[in-house]
């Protein structure tokens, strides 16, 4: 069996797409995972294997090759465990079969199965939306955030097998929205100012240049995520 499952990645603060490809035949039992991985996604293949197992699956004596696309562009941090473990269970009939080919998976495991918190989801979201993307399943305290893009359909999930029985349209998992227009109407009031910090230019420098980021994404949100 093979599948392909989308998600996101970072390089530097832009967002990529990212293919995870899973193929899963007969052989020496065996989970290996190529595209220029480091040490952390390597990590995945243990956190996957046991959050599947934990969440009530059985996890097959298979050889499951997983590539993730394109393979030149290295690919660092925890995000692609949640559509590795999908992709898997793609191939073991676990999900239905269907088209996802408009659905991003973001989210690291953690060995019971739930979805843990990740940073960086909304430059990710940002640019699943300009790839026309229509909707990112990824972990529940992340979706109130990602939920600022809009024209993105954010599904918030607490674990791994909600993911699967929302799929499987057992369970219902419902779209999460924010009020953009609220969110920039509020005025926040501070009594400290950079002039009550001495030294530390360095730090006050990369805040301002945060900050002048922060302006630049908010004037995308503000005329609906350009």
């Amino acid at each position: 069996m093979f599948s392909i499952v989308k998600s996101m990645s970072l390089q530097g603060l832009e967002g990529f797409l990212v293919d995870v490809q899973v193929d899963v035949s007969a052989g020496m039992p065996n989970l290996e995972i190529v595209g220029l991985p480091d040490a952390t996604v390597k990590e995945s293949k243990e956190r996957v294997r046991t959050a599947i197992k934990n969440s009530g699956f059985e996890f097959q004596s298979r050889k499951i090759i997983i590539n993730l696309a394109p393979a030149d562009t290295r690919k660092e941090g925890s995000f692609f465990d949640l559509p590795i473990a999908i992709g898997i269970l793609l191939d073991f009939q676990d999900i239905k079969w269907q088209n996802l080919n408009d659905t991003v998976f973001i989210g690291e495991l953690s060995l019971n199965g739930n979805i843990n918190k990740i940073n960086g989801i909304l430059p990710m979201c940002i640019e699943a939306k300009k790839l026309g993307i229509k909707r990112a399943i990824l972990p529940e305290e992340n979706a109130k955030e990602a939920s600022i893009v809009t024209g993105l359909e954010i599904i918030g999930a607490k674990n791994l097998k909600d993911v699967v029985d929302y799929l499987n349209n057992n369970i219902e998992l419902q779209p999460v929205s924010s009020d953009i227009k609220e969110i920039f109407r509020k005025k926040h009031k501070y009594s400290l100012d950079f002039s009550e910090v001495k030294g530390q230019e360095n730090i006050k420098r990369a805040l301002e240049v945060a900050a002048a980021r922060w302006t630049q994404y908010s004037d995308g949100w503000n005329a609906g995520v350009r």
